[in-house]
């Protein structure tokens, strides 16, 4: 019976660990990735310092669905129903 509590509590401790984990692993990412585009442009010292700081800072671009469908739907125009659809479908999917 004296197990149960400690594996209650033990199972509580790390549940509130895995989303820190996880935030912890995607600002690495970021941090690496910023630090790779310093690297690119042959960044040092204080400048480098100054680009992994804004570079970390800033939000990452949504992608724009509805200027995607308006172009996908564009590029379908004049084609069957059926086409058209699956056409859009593969459009919406690239890139």
């Amino acid at each position: 019976m004296t197990k149960l509590p400690s594996l209650l509590v033990l199972a509580l401790a790390a549940a509130v660990a895995m989303p820190a984990a996880a935030a912890a692993n995607k600002q690495n990412t970021k941090m690496s990735a910023c630090q790779a585009q310093a690297g690119e442009k042959k960044l040092e010292g204080k400048d480098r310092q100054n680009f992994v700081n804004q570079c970390l800072k800033a939000k990452p671009e949504k992608a724009s669905t509805s200027n995607k469908m308006a172009e996908c739907n564009a590029k379908t125009k004049g084609m069957s129903k059926a086409d058209a659809s699956k056409a859009r479908s593969e459009c919406m999917k690239a890139g």
